[in-house]
């Protein structure tokens, strides 16, 4: 649809005029030259009013003719004859006044001579052909048959990309253009009836590409003997007025400010010539068939997405840019074998699925990190929810094993406080003492597994994996016994009076694999954690009591930890469930990492 809208239109040609500019020369021109009326020609005779120039032009042409140039074209619009001129003035007549065209006359007489005219819309509505002078036209062996329209085609941005063979005309079947007739003259062919209206022109390379010969050449004694005019042999050749500072010059694919390049006009006559040289060699520019790029639009588009599916944003990004320079890359070899592909479109079309895929994945992703929360948020917070997002490998709800470090909390003495304490105050404490408690382990990107009674189970590793998670675990642990110390003091001034024992907490820490997933009976299912570290890490906080520590860390969970533990007394016990005895450790602080 955006095709069909031309809403690309504009980027394709920018890139159609880029691959112009890159490729500089294209090749050499063999069947068309220009013949200009340049600065020094006009210094030459510059007390020559141009409307007496035609003795010049018959001697121009004569020697194109010696030198045995095939079709001289001349881009000049004759709208005055000396002769009418002098009329004017109402001079003497003389047989100078009467005969001073003769020459020119005789010369388009001869034949191989296209005159210009030109089509103007003064007025909007009504168009209206320039001609030539009668005794001109009228001389030329086909008469109005050797007078082609000038005029050059336009696209919408005012650049000069292609041309038409006939110009329509308001009134009648329409007008053949100027470069047309020449290279028809030459033995190209005539546009049948299957070929295009506007067809691109095959430009032979930036401007000042076709050769040039000084039209004051021309007018040398033993002209024809010239090697440069000897040249000219079989060649169309124009004649142009070409002054530095012309006003005949126009955009074409050459005149735009693009990356190194530098805009340059290009003449009419040298536009001319580049339409002969296309006609003449075949070299046009030519689409591939639509069929081809829509299949190849689909293979772009097709490899675009399932990279984008497969790959992370950032390196689908990359693949777009470079999937992007490949396009680039692709047409601009085919453009120098004139062969023409889309570029735009299809790097708008990946672009398009990229942000398409892009989309799909943030939707996709709000949705699991919508379920991740709905299981994990009761225990992790959301930071760790969104990593597990990030990741791109959600824990495995069905079960794994895993390294993890294990924590269990446990009050001391919570049966004589619960004793003291109206039940609605237990809960009070209860929610109070878990509220703070938690903070620590979320912070530390752990998981409140569950509670258990006044205990706290929480793991570090799963669901979000942690690499230091045994370091993690300690600095958590760490907090909540100084946590416990602040806590003291909130039930002193809450349950102030009322014999209430000091508040401590015990802390066991094991690092080890355990079993992670989503276990219950299928109307009630819990994700946890299971194994014989979990047992170990419950053991551990049990053993609290029997050693008077706050915090008993395994062994191996102080090795996986890192340097930094600073550790009380040592000891070796055995625990419930397990035949070897255990190194434990009493952790009294870390040091910052």
């Amino acid at each position: 649809m955006a095709r069909r809208a031309q809403w690309l239109q504009g980027p394709e040609e920018v890139y159609y005029d880029l691959w112009h500019q890159a490729a500089g020369l294209r090749y050499q021109p063999q069947h068309v030259a220009i013949v200009a009326i340049d600065d020094a020609t006009r210094r030459d005779h510059r007390d020559e009013p141009l409307v007496f120039w035609s003795p010049h032009f018959a001697r121009a042409i004569q020697v194109l003719r010696q030198a045995g140039a095939r079709v001289i074209g001349l881009d000049y619009l004759f709208a005055v004859s000396p002769e009418a001129w002098l009329r004017k003035l109402n001079l003497p007549e003389s047989e100078k006044s009467r005969t001073y065209d003769l020459p020119f006359r005789e010369q388009l007489a001869s034949g191989q001579v296209v005159l210009a005219a030109s089509l103007v819309s003064d007025v909007p509505g009504q168009q209206e052909i320039q001609m030539p002078l009668p005794d001109y036209w009228g001389s030329l062996p086909g008469g109005q048959e050797d007078v082609a329209l000038v005029n050059l085609y336009n696209d919408p941005d005012g650049v000069i990309r292609r041309y038409v063979p006939v110009a329509p005309l308001e009134k009648g079947e329409g007008w053949v253009t100027f470069a047309q007739l020449l290279a028809e003259r030459a033995g190209a062919k005539a546009g049948g009836a299957d070929q295009p209206l506007i067809r691109l022109i095959g430009f032979t390379g930036p401007p000042d590409t076709v050769p040039r010969v000084s039209f004051q050449r021309l007018l040398q004694e033993g002209a024809a003997q010239d090697p440069k005019i000897q040249a000219l042999k079989g060649k169309v050749v124009i004649i142009a007025s070409e002054p530095k500072q012309s006003l005949d010059a126009y955009m074409t694919p050459y005149a735009r400010n693009l990356w190194r390049f530098k805009a340059r006009m290009m003449s009419g006559a040298e536009i001319h010539a580049n339409i002969v040289e296309t006609l003449l060699t075949g070299r046009f520019p030519r689409p591939a068939p639509a069929w081809l790029r829509m299949l190849f639009l689909a293979a772009v588009l097709a490899l675009g997405t399932m990279c984008f599916f497969r790959l992370s944003p950032g390196r689908g990004l990359a693949v777009l840019l470079g999937l992007g320079l490949l396009l680039s890359g692709l047409a601009y070899l085919l453009f120098l074998s004139d062969w023409l592909i889309p570029v735009a479109y299809p790097q708008a079309g990946l672009t398009l699925c990229y942000l398409g895929v892009l989309g799909t994945r943030l939707v996709g992703e709000e949705r699991e990190r919508a379920r991740l929360r709905q299981i994990f948020g009761r225990y992790v917070s959301d930071e760790v929810v969104d990593k597990l997002v990030a990741s791109g490998k959600p824990p495995d709800l069905g079960g794994e094993a895993l390294p993890v470090t294990v924590l269990f909390a446990d009050i001391r003495d919570f049966t004589t406080l619960s004793e003291r304490l109206r039940p609605h105050e237990v809960v009070e404490m209860l929610n109070a003492y878990f509220s703070r408690a938690c903070e620590p382990i979320l912070a530390e990107g752990g998981s409140v597994d569950k509670f258990i009674g006044d205990a706290i189970m929480a793991v570090f590793g799963s669901p979000a994996p942690h690499p230091d998670h045994s370091r993690r675990a300690l600095r958590a642990a760490v907090a909540m016994a100084a946590l416990a110390q602040d806590f003291d003091a909130w039930m002193a001034a809450r349950f102030a009076n009322r014999g209430l024992p000091s508040f401590r907490i015990g802390i066991g820490l094991h690092t080890g694999e355990a079993v992670v997933g989503n276990i219950g009976s299928p109307k009630r299912l819990e994700f946890t954690s299971i194994g014989d570290t979990v047992n170990t890490a419950s053991r551990l906080e049990g053993l609290t009591k029997q050693l008077g520590w706050t915090i008993v860390a395994s062994r191996e969970t102080v090795i996986a930890a890192g340097a930094g533990v600073v550790i009380g007394a040592r000891e070796e016990l055995r625990v419930k469930g397990r035949e070897e005895p255990v190194e434990v450790v009493e952790v009294v602080g870390l040091a910052p990492s």
